[in-house]
Order: C-alpha cells, then structure tokens, then sequence
C-alpha cells in the first residue's frame, strides 16, 4: 500500500485551487458559486485522501517502508493537504468582494469570519504537509547510493505534489504576511527546479540504458502478457516451440 492509492481523489484535489483563481476575475453572484462548489468538491477529495492517509500511517507503523522502486511515490501523501491549503486561502480571500450584503446577516463580517477560519486551518494543513514531505524525505536516506535505487517514472513524485507544497507555502506566506515564509518557498522552488532538471536527465539516461520504454522493463513490465521468445518453452520436452511465419 503507497499513497499512490490517493489518485483516483487527485481530480477533486484541484478543484480548489483552480475555483480560487477564477472566481476572482468573476461578478460576485457567478464567483459564489465557483466557490461554492469548489470548497465543497475540494471537502470530497480531501476527505477521501483522509482515508487512505490511515491506511497509510498505519502500514508505516505496523511493517516496513516501501520497496525502493515505490518509495518515490511517498510524495503523493504530500498533495492533498497542500492542494487543500492553496485552494482554501485562495477561495477565502475572494469572499469579501464576492458576498452579497446581506449574506447570513452580514456578508462583510462572514467574509472575515471565514477568511480567519480558513486562514488558520491552513495553517494546520500545511505542517501537516510539511511533516509528510520530512517523512518520505527521510526515508529515501538509505536509497542514496549507486545502484540503489533504479530509475522509474515514479521519480517524477519527487516534483510534482511538491509543486503543490511550493503553491501552499506562498499562500500561508501572503496570508500571513510572513516574508521568511516567503523566503522559504523560493528556496523550495530554486531546489525543486534542480531536481526536476535532474529527474529529467536520470529519465533520458533510462531510456538510452533500456531501463523503461522497453520490453520486460519498467512498472508495466508485466502488462500485455508479453514473453520474450527466447525464455519461452514447451511444457512437455522443454525445448523451445517452433515459429511459424
């Protein structure tokens, strides 16, 4: 079991983000309910990643780490809880020019009611995010070697639901308007830009060594049903059948 089981949920996971950069170039009443429905799907997938966070502290726990081919996709736990903070900032700093007047009494006041809400429950999910990330870092120290760890396009889990961490750290930055917070998601995107170009590389490296895009290689080695001619033989003599053209 990896976190990779969370993205059937990835989906509703950016909804948020992408409701809050649209409902502000939008007219109030249309931008309702862009947020509306974007809080409310961004919920869905949250909750869903939720349950399989569970499952997934709890084989942490309980057996051991991954096998090193999989151990990349431990940053898939790191997406949900960031998409989750960069939506819900977003979402809530638009609800001030959005809310009629009169919304539940007085729409000013429950803007910033949610706004405060929203902001610190950020908060909370984004060292939680914070944590998953040190957490599947850390478990790649006893990868770091040659030949330890062999290249797959699981590596690219090192770049992107870190990209989502990048986003929700300069949101709780902004909202918070905290510059070393800032500070630190610059540093994060300089590193992440390095290891992409570097994931890049090791992935053209793969395929001159016919390590992926080949048959046999790769995670869909098995895939097909696909058997080399040459390690195929009859069940009776053990002699390898003959090809007919």
């Amino acid at each position: 079991m990896t976190p990779v089981w969370i993205f059937p949920a990835y989906p509703l996971l950016i909804i948020g983000p992408h409701a809050g950069i649209i409902s502000a170039d939008l007219d109030s009443k249309r931008a309702l309910d862009i947020i509306v429905g974007g809080w409310t799907l961004q919920g869905i997938g949250f909750m869903v990643s939720l349950t399989i966070y569970s499952a997934f502290i709890y084989r942490l726990m309980t057996q051991k780490l991954p096998q090193e081919s999989l151990r990349p996709g431990m940053f898939v736990s790191v997406g949900p809880s960031a998409f989750t903070v960069a939506g819900t900032i977003n979402m809530a700093n638009n609800l001030q020019k959005t809310l009629p007047n009169d919304f539940m009494g007085d729409g000013p006041m429950t803007a910033t009611i949610l706004k405060v809400v929203a902001d610190w429950m950020a908060l909370w999910l984004w060292g939680f995010a914070l944590w998953l990330f040190l957490v599947s870092a850390f478990a790649h120290v006893s990868c770091i070697g040659p030949g330890k760890l062999t290249f797959t396009m699981a590596w690219y889990s090192f770049v992107f639901p870190n990209t989502a961490l990048i986003t929700a750290t300069f949101a709780v930055g902004k909202s918070f308007s905290s510059t070393a917070i800032q500070i630190v998601g610059c540093v994060m995107t300089c590193f992440l830009i390095l290891v992409w170009l570097f994931v890049f590389v090791m992935m053209i490296r793969a395929i001159k060594l016919k390590q992926i895009l080949w048959p046999q290689k790769g995670e869909d080695k098995d895939e097909g049903g696909w058997v080399d001619p040459k390690n195929r033989l009859r069940p009776d003599d053990g002699s390898p059948p003959s090809i007919s053209v």
